[in-house]
């Protein structure tokens, strides 16, 4: 997964490349892929399925032929000539093929051409030696340098809601979907005897969902924050708090778009857009508007955990000061006395006793003691 503001992989990115092109221009901006660009398709009827996956553009044409309900995922933004295929052939607008390909779009919701164009981020988090969205494990390194650090991930989604299809557009494969899928597959609930419409509804919805997901890993980690700066507050730990702040930010800028776009929808007014499905989409809205709710709740703990490390950098230093100021204090009658039998005078009655060597010392002994139990006294050690 990529995205230019941010992640990873954004030093693979090329948010660059439009420079110079017209309006309309199919350009790329995301990391560079190697992988051939997949197809997975779902046609169905409230009574039956054909799951097909495929690497043939010209196969998955075949399937809009048919009355049923065509959902094609596709996994790969980087084939600039499949995009431009589906496009010519489906007569999607030159400036939706552009923003299918551009990875820093913003989240936003519009018509054009008889089509119903969604866009939005799905966020997912990816900490060094735990499971990734995918399921598997990670050994990502840290771009912060920060142990335990999880590192925030947005990937560019698109729906494309024609009459009887949905096309999807994933940056990268993964399975993000799958809850979709093997509801499709068991036939549960009104998926499969609603339209591309519901459809759309149900990925949103997921999407959503992974925002809950981030936002526990994100809170868990501010709890794990708070525990270092109470413990032992480093320079680690103000790094840290800088790091979680930024995935804040980074996650407020996707969010609050999605939530915008979803008060849209439940508001939108095409015969793409099933009223039935409107309930549902407001449901969605709901979620997102908990999700935003709770990320500012994060970043006011956020600013909470940079007073408190400040707080507790300030009493350690107050206590090196006071176990300093002690000893200097301590050692100031010492040092008189030193500087006293220290002078070079010849008549001085002490330095004629046998023992005035250690009397000296005695009396030096019973000063820092005498000190000490006073500081005990009155509370100050």
């Amino acid at each position: 997964m990529s995205d230019p503001l941010r992640s990873s992989s954004a030093r693979s990115s090329h948010p660059t490349n439009k420079v110079g092109h017209p309006p309309g221009s199919v350009v790329f901006t995301g990391e560079d892929r190697d992988e051939p660009v997949r197809f997975s398709i779902f046609d169905y009827t409230d009574t039956s399925l054909d799951e097909h996956e495929t690497g043939d553009v010209d196969e998955v044409l075949s399937y809009f032929s048919s009355p049923t309900t065509t959902w094609i995922n596709v996994d790969g933004l980087h084939e600039e000539s499949v995009i431009r295929t589906l496009g010519d052939h489906f007569e999607i607008h030159p400036l939706v093929q552009e923003d299918i390909v551009n990875t820093a779009q913003r989240p936003k919701v519009e018509i054009q051409n008889g089509h119903l164009y969604i866009t939005a981020k799905m966020l997912s988090h990816d900490a060094p030696g735990s499971p990734d969205a995918s399921g598997a494990g990670s050994a990502a390194p840290d771009p912060f340098g920060v142990p335990h650090e999880p590192t925030l991930q947005a990937e560019h989604i698109s729906l494309l809601v024609g009459p009887g299809y949905l096309i999807s557009f994933q940056e990268t494969p993964g399975d993000f979907f799958d809850p979709v899928r093997n509801r499709l597959r068991g036939g549960r609930g009104r998926i499969r005897t609603s339209g591309p419409d519901y459809l759309a509804y149900a990925l949103l919805d997921v999407i959503v969902d992974h925002y809950f997901i981030v936002l526990e890993t994100l809170g868990t980690w501010a709890e794990d924050i708070e525990e270092d700066i109470l413990e032992t507050p480093e320079e680690e730990t103000q790094e840290k708090v800088n790091a979680l702040r930024r995935d804040l930010i980074f996650m407020r800028r996707r969010v609050w778009p999605v939530r915008d776009l979803l008060y849209q929808l439940t508001r939108l007014d095409s015969p793409l857009w099933d009223d039935a499905t409107v309930p549902f989409i407001r449901d969605t809205y709901d979620h997102s508007q908990q999700v935003a709710d709770h990320i500012e709740a994060l970043r006011d703990t956020t600013s909470g955990l940079m007073d408190l490390y400040m707080s507790a950098l300030s009493h350690r230093m107050n206590e090196i000061m006071k176990v300093l100021t002690i000893i200097g204090t301590i050692f100031i009658p010492l040092t008189f006395v030193a500087g006293i039998y220290g002078m070079n005078f010849e008549y001085m009655p002490e330095l004629a006793w046998d023992s005035g060597y250690f009397i000296a010392l005695g009396v030096m002994a019973g000063v820092a003691l005498g000190t000490l139990g006073y500081f005990r006294h009155v509370d100050w050690i």
